[in-house]
């Protein structure tokens, strides 16, 4: 049990202004294992002020980005050396496989950390252009304070999406962690004072939308970044378009993975349980469309359904499983209404289903539907949970255009045994991110989504100019 009754606002542990409790439930075993304060407006204006003192008066916007970087490198640090304690607690939040936690849930936040502390080194933070009537000087400057909303499905990841090139930037942050997973924010608070962050640089309130709704909306809030559905993602862009704010929106997706006539089947479905599965399906961009030619069809659907009902579903915290439970009740009856839907909508049903894995607990059971149509719910709207639908291509042409046919545009793969073949075809598919032979997160690269998956960019170079102005400062050629 780990209990909270302070909110990390400007750089101490503040009393909170309400009563309210978030209550954080096990997903295995559907118990209490952690109470922090609830959020309130009273407690965004304390952390916003905070963070504007910090920006408007304090020392983090005007140190060199090498200072800054500095700091970044010793957060880091702290980070490498306690990755498990961040994995074993986000698993115990949230249900995600401890092996998939290790990974996505501490090392590659660190990583996305130690990544843009290295960039400020080679980043142009100024530069000299030629101008019609002399020389200009173009530089960046921090965007202000930002407000970073994160949800829970990989809850430090998300945030150091944004945390980490704000950071860098200049900026100073209020994180509006989601009710379902507080508490890893409150071990990265922690750490923060640890590497000697100034106060008020960083921020956390722990609450629900109401709360969140009106931080994004706050005055004194420069920039919005989000991470979330495609529904809020509108609605926060809405806002931030009435108010002129700049916004990074990375939201929904329904991607597809192509298998092209020439894969490696063994090869590919053992790729589709990271590409397709990871984090229990709870993942935006994961690979929930199985595009497979009608010529390999058959063979496709029965190494998909025997790796897929071979999955060991059990205790996120045992090293063997490899799918854990969903997120909350909620989550669990939203999963297993989408199969319903797939039966009721004729898909063909080829493992999983409706009968739960375990009487405890917040589980689903793994599911592949055959004979799905791209005009089917299943195949267009986002489950978030280990529902695999299988569709048949008629050529490669048609592959192109079944993927293409989407709401969304966020992530994708094609699966071949000719790489360069399998890059020409990623080329054709409207996503932000498509992989050959598999899908990888790189911090080196920007991410982010086409049509409903959002606007803007995260990680790589893109994800640190998106908290940057840039502004020109020209001058007259100097007197010969």
């Amino acid at each position: 049990m780990r209990e909270h009754d302070r909110l990390f606002i400007g750089g101490n542990w503040a009393a909170p202004a309400g009563t309210g409790v978030i209550e954080v439930v096990s997903p295995h075993t559907e118990e209490v294992i952690g109470r922090v304060p609830e959020g309130t407006e009273a407690d965004v204006d304390a952390a916003v002020a905070a963070a504007r003192r910090a920006f408007d008066h304090g020392p983090w916007p005007r140190m060199t980005p090498a200072e800054r970087a500095a700091v970044l490198g010793r957060l880091s640090a702290i980070y490498a050396e306690r990755q498990q304690e961040m994995a074993d607690l986000v698993t115990a939040e949230m249900g995600s496989p401890i092996l998939f936690s290790i990974f996505g849930q501490a090392a590659l936040p660190q990583m996305v950390l130690q990544y843009y502390a290295d960039l400020a080194a080679s980043y142009p933070w100024e530069e000299e252009r030629p101008g019609m009537l002399g020389p200009v000087t173009v530089t960046r400057e921090p965007v202000g304070v930002v407000a970073a909303v994160y949800p829970w499905n990989v809850p430090q990841f998300t945030l150091m999406l944004k945390l980490a090139p704000a950071l860098l930037a200049g900026c100073t942050v209020v994180a509006k962690p989601s009710p379902e997973t507080p508490l890893d924010a409150y071990l990265l608070a922690e750490w923060v004072r640890e590497a000697g962050v100034p106060d008020g640089v960083i921020n956390f309130v722990p609450a629900g939308r109401e709360v969140g709704a009106y931080l994004v909306a706050h005055r004194d809030v420069d920039k919005v970044a989000f991470t979330g559905s495609t529904a809020a993602g509108r609605q926060i862009g809405e806002v931030c378009g009435r108010q002129l704010k700049p916004v990074t929106l990375e939201l929904g997706g329904k991607s597809a993975a192509i298998i092209l006539e020439d894969a490696d089947l063994a090869t590919t479905i053992e790729g589709f349980k990271m590409a397709s599965l990871m984090n229990n399906g709870e993942a935006c961009a994961a690979q929930t469309r199985i595009l497979a030619p009608r010529s390999r069809y058959d063979e496709v659907a029965d190494a998909l359904t025997a790796m897929v009902a071979g999955l060991n579903v059990g205790d996120p915290a045992d090293y063997g499983t490899e799918i854990g439970p969903l997120v909350a009740r909620r989550q669990q009856e939203r999963v297993e209404n989408y199969i319903r839907v797939g039966q009721d909508e004729g898909a063909k049903l080829l493992t999983g289903g409706l009968t739960r894995p375990h009487d405890r607990g917040w589980y689903v059971a793994p599911t592949v539907f055959g004979d799905v149509s791209n005009d089917m719910r299943i195949a267009r709207e986002e489950i978030f949970g280990p529902v695999l639908a299988l569709i048949p291509y008629d050529g490669e042409d048609d592959a192109v255009r079944i993927a293409n046919d989407s709401d969304y545009g966020l992530g994708g793969s094609v699966w071949t045994a000719d790489v360069d073949h399998g890059v020409e075809v990623a080329r054709r598919i409207r996503t932000g991110s498509c992989g050959v032979n598999l899908y990888v997160l790189d911090p080196n690269t920007p991410f982010g989504g086409y049509k409903d998956s959002g606007l803007g960019r995260e990680l790589g170079p893109e994800g640190l100019t998106a908290y940057l102005e840039h502004k020109a400062i020209p001058r007259p050629h100097p007197a010969s």
